[in-house]
């Protein structure tokens, strides 16, 4: 059993450092892509002005790359804190905390930018459902996809309540509803339709279970409380 476990572990370790390389290469590849839109935007974000920069697309994006290594500190200390209170999971619930806000916060300020003809034309709502998604195209429906995958993805792990498919797609839809109505009562020059509610959903439960293997142990254990200290031997 323990030169099981012994070479159990090896492989594990192997198997970790192979996903973070690919990992390490995806981010890379999609640096290289968007890397001219971003440098478009780089002059006015670094200035600290507002618009062309937080009110565009690439600078949001831009922004959210340059939040990245704050976020990850951010994790790393309430990781440390929680470890050293004892908590189990420390690192999986600081991790799906900072990712479901970082992940998600940009992607939903970019949903509720004001089109030109923000406040001056009517509200538009479409109610039928997939007359709005043949209109949408692979990048439209790419990026609604996107809207709530990070909350799909972590909440599930940090939360052991929406630790099942049916309330991840209940979270994603509710989200959805709530930037749908926002964007019609503010009139922000966009279209509330509920072809847009369905496909945040499903980006919701599609990377809920990308993370299943992960938020099915937190449904089981629950990982807020302190570990138990062992009684001192006499």
């Amino acid at each position: 059993m323990n030169h099981t476990a012994s070479r159990s572990a090896p492989s594990r370790r192997a198997r970790r450092t192979v996903l973070l390389g690919l990992a390490v290469l995806a981010l890379a590849g999609a640096l290289f892509v968007i890397r001219r839109p971003l440098m478009m935007s780089a002059p006015t974000c670094m200035a600290g002005r507002w618009h062309g920069c937080l009110d565009t697309f690439n600078g949001v994006v831009l922004m959210t790359l340059v939040a990245l290594p704050p976020a990850v500190l951010v994790a790393w200390a309430l990781a440390h804190r929680r470890r050293a209170a004892g908590v189990d999971s420390a690192w999986r619930m600081s991790l799906a905390e900072v990712g479901m806000v970082h992940g998600t916060v940009p992607f939903v300020w970019m949903t509720m930018m004001p089109g030109g003809g923000a406040g001056v034309v009517p509200a538009r709502v479409s109610l039928v459902p997939l007359r709005d998604l043949v209109t949408m195209g692979p990048l439209g429906i790419g990026g609604n996809l996107l809207v709530f995958a990070a909350l799909g993805f972590f909440a599930p792990m940090r939360f052991a309540a929406l630790a099942s498919v049916p309330r991840i797609l209940a979270l994603g839809a509710g989200c959805s509803v709530l930037v749908e109505t926002a964007q019609y009562v503010l009139r922000l020059d966009r279209v509330s339709s509920v072809d847009d509610v369905l496909v945040n959903a499903a980006g919701a439960v599609l990377a809920g279970l990308a993370s299943r293997r992960w938020w099915r142990t937190t449904a089981q254990v629950p990982s807020d409380r302190p570990r138990p200290v062992p009684a001192p031997v006499a």
